[in-house]
């Protein structure tokens, strides 16, 4: 018969007639009695009350009949930690009677004891299964340890663990390892002060490769866990090297905790980069999905720091490809957390998979989670070269019967047109052919994609408007129903009847979707400007029905907008309306870059299936720290250019933050630096920063500079006067590619106590570039144009031209991620172009940030202990008089100095241009090339950025 029978209803009186059995001396009673309890357990009854009992049952050499009450203990020390601590004598060998006495007398005195027939049996006359001969049982009990969660009895557990984590036995130690990791989520503090974490640390170079992983493993969770967030084993070369040679002999769970602490590893330079990636490559061909994907993680951040170029990464490239298709053919769920991690690695890398089209056809037995993911990694693959057999696919599918899927094949048809322009004609009269079948679903989503190719090809499609408008009644989606207004109102000029077609749209106005209502709005003062003659009526019909009828806030002063610009200046109503339409980008769908990056260093967890950071799902420590890419290697190998962060192309207009869409472009607004209220230098320190940052009264210029006659002439010949400041080398804004091809190299600066933006634009287009103009987005610090750009025109094909722009910080202010990211646009007689940049916080630094000694002293106190944050500097071979003038000429002023055992301590203060004040102590060990910094401010959010300053100062 099988345990079944234990699970069956049993009579009253269960609890009376278990507690004897348990008490029985018979062993396979006791036994038969355990299971009924576990299994009592399992099914939800409280077996509580027999915990003294069961416990007794631990005296045994049964090790069935061990696992068993340990699996008890282990419940009912969760939510009875109370009585767990009668388990403890059975671990603790060296624990003295007295200690135990002082336990018992204090739960009699505390009523925690409350049956006066509890046995303690002597610890003198127990074995501590701990020390048992059988590894088995002392991993057993290692293990039990660690799951009773009682703060009271940890300390007693300190010197069985350490015992087991230098066992003979390597089972016991792997499980030893797992434990420590448990018993620092009870009490980090114990964990640290009983050396703990150096006997982790020294399992790493355990001969067992169980023993290792468990190790990395229980060192990793803790690192999550630490506050400082600081790594708690510094990764060199000898302990990758350890790793790695674990990596193929351990299981595969222990190759993921490895490949996961790998991926966390920056190599040194390309060679040993090269030689991590030759050894985890043969990872790539395991059968468990979660260490190929794993693999793919720390290859993929590897490749980072290769030459994109070189036949290594190439190599690498096509040795990725077959593992990711290999996932392919497994179950459906795997298949599609599979295909979510290669959505994100198509965005990063789209060349590893560029020849695998067809592995992504969709099977008519797929569910529909992963046919919908396989269609969006079609689009992402879709090329001039494979574009006839995806349209040819995705016809197919508009014909099958899921309507969701079939919806998401014919809006797959459009963005393809989008994104392959000598397609475009072919996939139109793909959907021509689709609106021909009448399916009421399929007709709405192709008017929807064929108004997106209007707007990316303007005027080349025009004739199918027609046909479109011959399925005008059949409309009853909201969104298709503003596609087709918009094409109404778009080219009336081209629909004889377009009055007519819209004044049956309005018939029934107040029961449209507020969309239709907006795009109604606006078709009809778009007919008005193009007919005003024969359309009077209806525009002032639509205007009365938007303004005077409706509730909508939105319609409502869209309508009162329009009214005005047609009553004082239908001139400037028609610039507005019938402005020229930015083309619509090709793909608007892609992940911001720096998330995208974030999320490659998740491939194989939660976050990668979320395409989500883990901070917006994981609360607490649990989220970690946010992780990066190492920025790309390229062929000059500074290390100032590799702390610079790249700037970023914005795929698409409406992504920018703020008022970008809204802006002046042609005659940027100059905002005059106005100088800043004189306020003591108390008021300024004891101020929150943070409100500065957010536009908070305080934010203020900087002071203003009086620039002498040897500062103008050195503006005139091009050199300036004592600027000994870091500037950061030059890196590319905007690719001649994303820029039609102008293209924009830039920095920035601080000269003269003014911010400058330093440029240099190249014209690499076949035409003429002129009438240049920049405008910045709201953002952290109120930078804004204070000059308008000057640039000599026409800027000639071939031609190259500096261009630098002084910059006030007294614009409009607004939080941004990074804090020190800044959104640009700058036009020219082409088009308006969007990027975003990092602007170096160095330049913020003013020249008035230097504290009195006292003032300083006072300041590091009043600022919280939590407010404190430390980062290490590395590799900087500079002596402490190198460090105190770097960071002198960069307005970082040293207020004391001072040597404690042999150590150099400086204190330095520096204030940004938004009053923020940041105090800075830097501990400097003469020959060492790490730099502890600890930074303080009541403005925390800035502390990243600082650090970065500083390695990017020190490094040049």
């Amino acid at each position: 018969m099988t345990d079944s029978k234990y699970f069956t209803t049993t009579k009253k009186g269960e609890i009376f007639e278990l507690k004897s059995e348990l008490n029985n001396d018979k062993k396979e009673k006791k036994k038969e009695a355990v299971k009924k309890v576990i299994a009592s357990m399992t099914v939800g009854k409280d077996v509580s009350a027999l915990f003294p009992d069961v416990v007794n049952c631990m005296q045994t050499d049964n090790l069935e009949l061990k696992k068993l009450v340990y699996l008890y203990l282990m419940n009912y020390a969760k939510s009875q930690p109370d009585m767990a601590i009668m388990a403890v004598n059975t671990f603790v060998k060296y624990m003295s009677t007295y200690h135990l006495c002082l336990v018992v007398v204090s739960y009699f005195m505390f009523g925690l004891v409350k049956c006066m027939s509890l046995r303690f049996v002597s610890l003198k006359d127990q074995t501590s299964d701990c020390e048992d001969p059988n590894p088995l049982i002392r991993a057993l009990a290692v293990r039990t340890m660690g799951c009773i969660r009682v703060d009271k009895i940890t300390e007693y557990l300190c010197e069985p663990l350490r015992k087991c984590l230098k066992d003979e036995d390597p089972y016991v130690r792997k499980t030893a390892a797992v434990c420590v990791a448990k018993l620092y989520d009870i009490n980090a503090g114990l964990v640290e002060d009983q050396g703990f974490l150096d006997q982790l640390k020294d399992l790493l170079s355990d001969s067992n490769p169980m023993v290792v992983a468990n190790a990395v493993a229980a060192l990793s969770e803790i690192n999550e866990s630490s506050p400082s967030g600081q790594p708690l084993v510094e990764m060199n070369a000898q302990t990758i090297n350890k790793l790695l040679t674990a990596l193929n002999e351990c299981t595969e769970w222990g190759q993921v905790f490895i490949l996961d602490s790998l991926a966390n590893y920056s190599p040194k330079d390309d060679r040993e980069a090269q030689s991590i990636c030759e050894r985890i490559t043969p990872r790539l061909a395991h059968a468990n999905a979660a260490v190929v994907l794993s693999a793919v993680k720390v290859l993929m951040k590897l490749m980072e720091m290769l030459q994109s170029e070189s036949d290594f990464v190439g190599t690498l490239t096509k040795k990725l490809a077959p593992p990711l298709v290999t996932l392919l053919s497994s179950e459906p769920e795997v298949q599609y957390v599979a295909l979510r991690n290669i959505n994100l690695i198509v965005q990063k890398r789209p060349d590893i998979l560029k020849h695998e089209m067809k592995v992504f056809f969709v099977k008519y037995n797929d569910p529909i989670y992963v046919k919908l993911e396989k269609l969006d990694i079609m689009i992402r693959l879709a090329s001039q070269a494979n574009i006839a057999q995806v349209l040819s696919e995705l016809k197919e599918y508009a014909t099958e019967v899921d309507v969701d899927f079939v919806r998401k094949a014919v809006r797959a048809i459009g963005r393809c047109a989008i994104k392959v322009e000598p397609s475009a004609e072919r996939c139109v009269s793909t959907l021509l052919d689709l609106i021909q079948t009448k399916v009421n679903y399929v007709v709405q989503e192709a008017i929807v994609v064929i108004k997106d190719i209007f707007r990316k090809y303007p005027n080349k499609y025009e004739s199918i408007i027609s046909t479109l408008c011959e399925n005008l009644d059949t409309l009853d989606e909201p969104e298709a129903r503003a596609s087709m207004i918009w094409i109404i109102g778009e080219y009336a000029e081209r629909i004889d009847n377009a009055d007519e077609l819209l004044e049956s749209f309005l018939e029934g106005f107040h029961d449209e979707n507020t969309q239709v209502q907006l795009q109604l709005l606006t078709a009809i003062v778009k007919l008005f400007l193009k007919r005003p003659t024969d359309t009077q009526e209806l525009v002032q019909q639509v205007l009365s029905l938007a303004t005077q009828d409706s509730d909508n806030p939105d319609l409502r002063d869209r309508g009162f907008i329009y009214w005005r610009l047609l009553s004082t200046d239908p001139a400037a109503a028609k610039e507005v309306v019938l402005a020229e339409k930015p083309l619509i980008s090709e793909e608007t769908d892609l992940l911001e870059p720096t998330l995208l990056d974030e999320l490659i260093c998740h491939i194989s967890s939660l976050a990668s299936v979320y395409h989500k950071p883990p901070t917006a799902f994981v609360e607490g420590r649990a989220a970690g720290t946010r992780k990066s890419l190492p920025a790309r290697s390229n062929s000059n190998d500074d290390p100032a250019s590799r702390s610079q962060p790249q700037a970023q192309v914005i795929p698409a207009q409406d992504s920018l933050i703020g008022d970008l869409l809204s802006m002046d472009i042609g005659g940027p607004s100059l905002v005059t630096p106005t100088p800043p209220p004189s306020t003591g230098l108390g008021l300024d320190l004891l101020s929150s920063g943070l409100d500065g940052i957010l536009g908070g009264p305080e934010t203020t210029a900087p002071p203003a500079v009086s620039q002498t006659t040897t500062g103008l002439l050195g503006d005139i010949f091009g050199f300036t006067q004592g600027t000994t400041s870091y500037v950061a080398p030059k890196v590319n804004w905007l690719p001649a590619e994303k820029g039609k091809g102008f293209d924009i190299w830039g920095t920035f600066s601080r000269k003269n106590g003014q911010i400058n933006m330093d440029m240099t634009f190249t014209n690499k287009a076949m035409q003429p570039m002129g009438g240049f103009a920049i405008q910045l987005n709201k953002n952290s610090f109120g930078l804004a144009p204070a000059v308008p750009l000057q640039v000599p025109a026409p800027l000639n094909p071939g031609q190259s031209i500096e261009a630098s722009v002084v910059l006030s910080t007294v614009g409009a202010v607004q939080r941004m991620e990074p804090l020190n990211n800044l959104q640009v646009a700058i036009k020219n007689n082409i088009d308006v172009f969007y990027f975003a940049c990092i602007v170096p916080m160095n330049v913020y630094f003013t020249e008035d940030g230097q504290l009195d000694k006292r003032v300083f002293l006072s300041t590091w106190k009043d600022i919280p202990a939590q407010n404190e944050v430390q980062y290490t500097l590395s590799g900087i071979m500079l002596t402490t008089d190198q460090v105190v003038s770097k960071m002198q000429q960069n307005n970082v002023f040293t207020i004391a100095k001072r040597n404690v055992e042999g150590q150099d301590m400086l204190y330095q203060s520096l204030k940004l241009t938004n009053n923020v004040w940041v105090l800075v102590e830097l501990k400097i060990q003469p020959g060492n090339p790490d730099i502890l910094l600890s930074l303080k401010s009541r403005t925390v959010e800035v502390a990243s950025a600082i650090f970065q300053a500083y390695n990017a100062i020190l490094y040049s």
